[in-house]
């Protein structure tokens, strides 16, 4: 495939499962974006692959940001892959979470992989492709979850549109959506009141190195939207044809 990947929300769970993955092709170079930069050295050090380079940068800031379109002006890259898979959520009803918090998951969610996505279109050429990690829980409002879900939402809308912009110049936009992933996630979202998923979430947990694995076939497959386990695929359905007020009821009391 040549040309450099870049990944963000490296440092653990999803991205970190991804980059294992990816310290296997024959990418010139690796971006692997996160804040924590013990954690990508660490991870550089543990897979010994000299084209991983650590790009340290909070996505949430704007000197983020602007790191990122620096250093991209800089060395002008040819991206040949773009993961965005860096993203936050809060298990808390809107009342009882803080404005910092309801903004740091639009903005990480929403507005940093839009601009992120936006500043690597001018590198990337024909047979590039761009992966986006959404959630199934952006089929469909969910209580509890509403700044996650709807922010989930957004990925799905963004990645489609975004797909058929980028059909003309035969770039690729894979939009996958898991359920329950074994990562950080479930405590980083309850403030660590709760590290494993709980009620019918446990029964459907997915490993994060065979999503990462199963997303990239999907993305060289040209999947548009790549839903991952049959579970998922279960309410990715009935999230088109059961009314969603049954559904989040039933969602509300298994959470």
């Amino acid at each position: 495939m040549k040309g450099i990947a870049i990944v963000t929300g490296a440092s653990s769970g999803i991205g970190e499962a991804f980059i294992k993955e990816l310290s296997g092709s024959d990418h010139e170079q690796i971006w692997i974006i996160a804040r924590r930069k013990d954690r990508l050295s660490t991870l550089k050090s543990l897979l010994g692959d000299d084209r991983i380079i650590p790009v340290v940068a909070d996505l949430t800031a704007d000197e983020g940001i602007c790191l990122i379109k620096d250093k991209l002006e800089r060395e002008k890259p040819d991206v040949a892959l773009l993961i965005n898979c860096a993203g936050m959520g809060i298990r808390r009803d809107v009342a009882d979470t803080s404005a910092d918090l309801l903004a740091g998951t639009v903005n990480l969610n929403c507005t940093s992989l839009s601009i992120l996505t936006g500043l690597c279109l001018p590198y990337m050429h024909e047979g590039s492709g761009i992966i986006n990690i959404a959630s199934s829980a952006g089929f469909l409002p969910q209580p509890g979850f509403a700044a996650y879900a709807a922010s989930k939402a957004y990925v799905i809308s963004f990645s489609r549109a975004l797909g058929v912009e980028l059909s003309s110049r035969k770039i690729s936009v894979t939009c996958v959506t898991p359920g329950p992933v074994a990562t950080e996630f479930q405590s980083k979202a309850t403030g660590g009141e709760k590290t494993d998923f709980t009620g019918f979430r446990k029964l459907v947990v997915a490993s994060p190195d065979k999503l990462a694995a199963a997303s990239l076939r999907a993305a060289q497959r040209r999947r548009r939207l790549y839903v991952y386990g049959f579970s998922q695929k279960l309410l990715h359905v009935a999230a088109k044809i059961v009314p969603h007020y049954w559904i989040m009821k039933i969602e509300r009391f298994g959470k």
